[in-house]
């Protein structure tokens, strides 16, 4: 065994423990520090493979501080700590820890904890090779297909979204006159593996500017050769300046964005940048940046190998780029999951990314927000799909039966175990197990949990030997598990065995643009029920829908919608009755200050053309032509948020 472990606890009786348990196992320890500025001169000369690392120490450091330093070194290393305040968790969390121990601890409970960290360890950083090295193959694929440019460089944003998250994403050269084909191209995510291409033209259409103030702003867009990020305030700060990175925040609602240049691509100096934008204004990190670093040879070198294919001059045809919605096939994945907002669209990318391993997951949310279908996307992208998987509601089982329901019993265990009994543990094994409402579990119960989860066995009520079992867990709770962890009532190391990778879902209140796709999508789905035939919702009930705040999520909304498919009388529902609220106020009178979303704005534009229009929609003076959209792209448009042409008419 080479493994050489640093130990950083000040406490002497505890740190000399833990020794004799690694030696005793095989480890070899190659010191013990009792404060951080011990442990960084430990660190540096004696280069340890794993660190076990108390957070409060002497002195005036913390182990939080020492952690941020092996995270940038790329050594793993395991919290040992008693249950901390919700603000020390929520800090020691932001580390990425390769495991957490509660003290007191056994020595089985150490080794296993040590191989659970091993394995995270190896295997995160075998994921991120495999990754690189499937993104570098889809480059060379790309090359060589026989497509254009356009089409080209959105395989190339499909294939870098996995490693880069991101809402909008620009491609073209730093300031103007540079010629490429289309000057530039911006692809804005509308779903799954789904986006919308389109070039210079299509967004001054879009940002509703002119030609020569489009021209100024991309003159004073400045791209330097180093790889650089802005989250939140900052981001905020570098829009101030009327630069394309305004227009495309104002425009689109962006919140952060990663720059990656790629020097050398143009004779003239000239820089050609890929720019990733995001809704959410905490997305881009120091990782993201060193990844962009280590694949920006290989990404200029695929740009310069295209750009060589399309180097000629553009015709009349080429000048205005219609837009283009990419659909794949994966894009069907989620099909049981109805919404294409992004924050939404971020769940699908986390899903897509941990369903095919055995990654333990965690899934929080508030009520309603649809934990379990997520866990059921997750079971049915995985290598255990075929396998069982098994639905367990933690806050559901009674407390004196739960060990039993969990784990089973033997025949006579107890009074009234009349047989042997199968626990749902082992009828889980070879697949997956969903542990619903997780946060309601007894914590004598989390103790057993948390040791079936490290050694992957169970020993059933009356038993006399342990029963292997080969699961994956997905966990889900509404509560606050920091909080509760830090009020003594959840257990700080079954929480970090489980929250491996956590899945946050976003509220209702949160994605409201996804709103007319749920409610139609609900429509349609009670009308076949109960065999009426409504086709829609009023746009006034569809505008008092967007501006309720609700408190029960999907499930509110769905109830809501089945019930007014049974009163509605006739093809349209015109009547929605909504609980009070204190927030809500009436659509009429919505806050002033209040951001609308892209969705609204567009919803309500639309709404306004149709009944200038009449209602009208082809031909000539009709809404599309207005809107300069073909017929088919507003019939879509129309569709997707809910608008009836007779109701605007």
């Amino acid at each position: 065994m080479n493994q050489k472990i640093l130990i950083v606890e000040d406490q002497f009786i505890e740190a000399n423990h833990l020794r004799l348990m690694l030696q005793r196992a095989g480890y070899g320890v190659c010191g013990i520090a009792r404060s951080v500025d011990q442990a960084e001169e430990l660190v540096e000369s004696e280069k340890p493979t794993m660190v076990l690392l108390d957070i409060f120490l002497t002195g005036k450091r913390t182990g939080i501080e020492l952690a941020e330093k092996l995270r940038d070194s790329n050594i793993p290393f395991i919290y040992l700590s008693a249950n901390s305040n919700e603000e020390v968790l929520n800090a020691a969390k932001a580390t990425h820890p390769n495991g957490f121990l509660v003290k007191p601890f056994r020595e089985k409970d150490l080794l296993v904890a040590l191989q659970i960290a091993e394995y995270h360890h190896e295997n995160g950083l075998e994921s991120k090779l495999r990754k690189e090295s499937f993104f570098q193959k889809q480059l060379t694929a790309i090359h060589s297909e026989k497509a254009g440019w356009e089409q080209k460089l959105l395989k190339v944003a499909q294939a870098l979204q996995p490693l880069i998250p991101f809402d909008y994403m620009v491609a073209g050269y730093s300031g103007e006159g540079k010629f490429m084909p289309n000057n530039a191209l911006f692809f804005l995510r509308i779903g799954f593996n789904e986006y919308q291409v389109t070039g210079v033209e299509g967004l001054q259409v879009v940002a509703n500017l002119k030609k020569d103030e489009l021209v100024s702003m991309q003159a004073k867009t400045v791209v330097g050769t180093e790889v650089t990020f802005f989250n939140g305030a900052p981001f905020k700060k570098l829009c101030s300046i009327p630069t394309m990175r305004k227009i495309i925040a104002d425009t689109f609602h962006m919140n952060a964005v990663l720059t990656l240049p790629l020097p050398g691509i143009s004779d003239d100096g000239k820089i050609f940048f890929i720019s990733f934008y995001s809704r959410r204004n905490d997305t881009y990190t120091d990782e993201h940046a060193a990844l962009c670093n280590r694949m920006q040879s290989i990404l200029t070198r695929a740009i310069q190998n295209m750009l060589k294919v399309e180097m000629v001059p553009p015709s009349e045809a080429d000048i205005a780029l219609p837009e283009m919605p990419m659909q794949s096939q994966s894009t069907r994945i989620f099909d049981g999951i109805v919404g294409q907002s992004h924050l939404l669209l971020h769940v699908f990318d986390l899903i897509n990314q941990v369903a095919p391993g055995d990654t333990s997951v965690l899934i929080t949310g508030e009520s309603g927000t649809g934990k379990e279908r997520i866990a059921d996307s997750i079971h049915a992208l995985s290598g255990r799909k075929g396998k069982p998987f098994i639905k367990v509601n933690c806050a559901a089982l009674p407390v004196n039966l739960i060990e039993s329901e969990l784990f089973g019993h033997e025949k006579g265990a107890f009074t009234g175990a009349v047989e042997r009994r199968i626990g749902r543990f082992e009828q889980a094994d070879g697949g997956t197990i969903f542990l619903d409402e997780i946060g309601d579990m007894p914590l004598e119960m989390q103790v057993k949990l948390l040791r079936v989860l490290q050694e992957k066995e169970i020993e059933r009520i009356g038993g006399k030997s342990t029963v292997k079992v080969n699961i994956r867990v997905i966990a889900a709770t509404n509560r606050n598990l920091e909080k509760e962890v830090a009020e003594g009532r959840f257990r700080l190391d079954l929480y970090y065995r489980l929250n491996v990778f956590p899945l946050q879902l976003p509220s209702l209140s949160e994605r409201k643009e996804d709103i007319p796709l749920l409610v139609n999508h609900f429509i349609r789905y009670y009308s076949r029920k109960t065999g009426r035939k409504i086709s829609g919702v009023s746009d006034r009930v569809m505008k008092n829908l967007l501006t309720y705040d609700w408190p029960g999520n999907i499930r509110e909304l769905e109830n809501l919608i089945e019930r007014s498919v049974l009163l509605t009388k006739g093809f349209v529902i015109e009547e929605v009755t909504l609980p009070l609220s204190k927030n809500k106020k009436p659509a009429s009178q919505e806050e002033d200050g209040r951001m609308k979303t892209i969705f609204e704005n567009e919803r309500d534009h639309i709404i306004a053309v149709l009944k200038k229009c009449n209602g009208r929609i082809r031909g000539a003076f009709g809404a599309a032509e207005i809107l300069d959209i073909p017929p088919t792209t507003l019939g879509s448009k129309m569709k997707k948020l809910g608008i009836r042409r007779e109701f605007v008419s």
